[in-house]
């Protein structure tokens, strides 16, 4: 059951991770040109800091799903632009399902954690 919490709560950290990205990336373009350029660079650190914790996360997640060979190799596909969001949606995909055969609801933002820890205990 440990495995499976670990599972849900890598996922649920990459899920976050993700959409900050998203927001970040938006509010980058927004408003990048109207503020400082110290305030864009203080933004754009953020998003290079938030990217670096998704791809620990995604390594660990990976490593969780499928083996320390994988979750390397996945670690570093997802520094890589575009190839790093397809193999995002891959280990998702992967842990949804195996959160979902051992009956777990997952959401939109993975699993319900405190759920999953009350189940643990």
């Amino acid at each position: 059951m440990r495995e499976l919490y670990n599972v849900a709560r890598y996922q649920r950290a990459v899920l976050l991770c993700l959409l900050v990205q998203i927001l970040g990336g938006v509010a980058s373009v927004l408003i990048a040109p109207s503020v400082t350029p110290p305030i864009a660079l203080l933004l754009n650190l953020g998003l290079l800091l938030i990217g670096l914790a998704s791809t620990v996360f995604v390594f660990l997640l990976a490593t969780n799903v499928y083996s320390t060979a994988v979750g390397i190799v996945c670690g570093l596909l997802a520094l890589i632009p575009c190839i790093g969001l397809i193999t995002l949606l891959i280990i998702n995909s992967k842990a949804t399902s195996i959160l979902r055969q051992n009956g777990i609801r997952v959401g939109f933002l993975g699993a319900n954690l405190a759920e999953l820890a009350r189940d643990t205990e």
